[in-house]
């Protein structure tokens, strides 16, 4: 049963798992670390956290499971960091947003019997602005939670049973599981999560350069624009470790998407138009 559980990263999500996990009943103790003071301060206060740890290897030794909600490049270092320091009685999971290098990683330091779990994770969750004063206990109710495990990893009786626990923690915060290999998340959520993240930024930075210091914008710009460009709000920190992590799958993802705006373009007095809104139109029906 888990009873001690560290967050490092209090951030958006972060915070949110600390809420979730208490509104879903948990009633361990729950430490929190950051690399920004502010952050963890501000969990603190919303009670996503019951303490502020300062060594956040210590806190996660002294925990059963460690939660590393940070921007991936970190979560790696931190990796490396805890695969050293950690034993069998240990479970660490993340919530990256790319899966291949984690995974990879994942098999390389953890998963064996005398070593910690690594459990790699990604609840399909967000906000277009991070930070712990956006933490929001029903962030994950109903969302997708991505998990690439691997069946062939030996891990200790220990530690299979905090995966076991977590993962039915996650359910008990609202998401619903799905296991996928680590190559065909990254292709998934390619297209699903990061284009589309890809064409707000895109669309916004046009429209800026365009139109940006029209007066009259915020009222010719309704509905549709602020629906497509929400995303392009999204900071740069927040996208940088997945553009590298996950460059060939939004590089695929961007290529195909041109070559249809190219078709569109092509077309916009031919039949071949309706055919576009007519295939448009089933992706939201079926």
């Amino acid at each position: 049963m888990i009873e001690r559980i560290a967050i490092l990263g209090t951030g958006l999500l972060g915070t949110s798992v600390g809420l979730a996990l208490r509104a879903s009943g948990f009633h361990g103790s729950i430490v929190g670390w950051n690399r920004g003071a502010a952050g963890a301060q501000t969990a603190l206060a919303a009670k996503a956290v019951d303490a502020i740890a300062t060594d956040p290897l210590q806190a996660a030794r002294e925990s059963q499971v460690v939660v590393l909600a940070l921007p991936i490049y970190a979560i790696l270092d931190f990796m490396e960091k805890l695969s050293g320091v950690l034993g069998s009685g240990h479970l660490v999971t993340d919530v990256g947003s790319t899966k291949a290098q984690i995974t990879a990683a994942a098999g390389r330091l953890f998963n064996s019997p005398e070593h910690a779990a690594f459990l790699p994770g990604h609840p399909m969750a967000g906000k277009e602005r991070g930070g712990a004063a956006l933490g929001d206990a029903a962030l994950f109710r109903g969302a997708a939670w991505l998990f690439t495990d691997d069946a062939s990893w030996q891990r200790s009786a220990a530690s299979t049973a905090l995966v076991k626990d977590w993962r039915q923690w996650v359910v008990a915060m609202g998401a619903k599981t799905l296991d996928l290999d680590p190559a065909r998340h990254d292709e998934l959520v390619g297209w699903v999560s990061h284009l589309p993240q890809f064409v707000s930024t895109a669309l916004s930075a046009l429209l800026q350069e365009e139109i940006g210091a029209a007066p009259e914008l915020k009222d010719v710009g309704g509905r549709a624009l602020r629906e497509m460009t929400r995303l392009g709000s999204s900071p740069y920190s927040m996208w940088r470790d997945i553009a590298l992590t996950n460059t060939e799958d939004i590089q695929a993802a961007l290529l195909a998407l041109e070559e249809r705006l190219a078709h569109l373009r092509e077309n916009l007095r031919t039949p071949e138009l309706r055919a576009e809104f007519e295939q448009a139109n089933r992706f939201r029906s079926e």
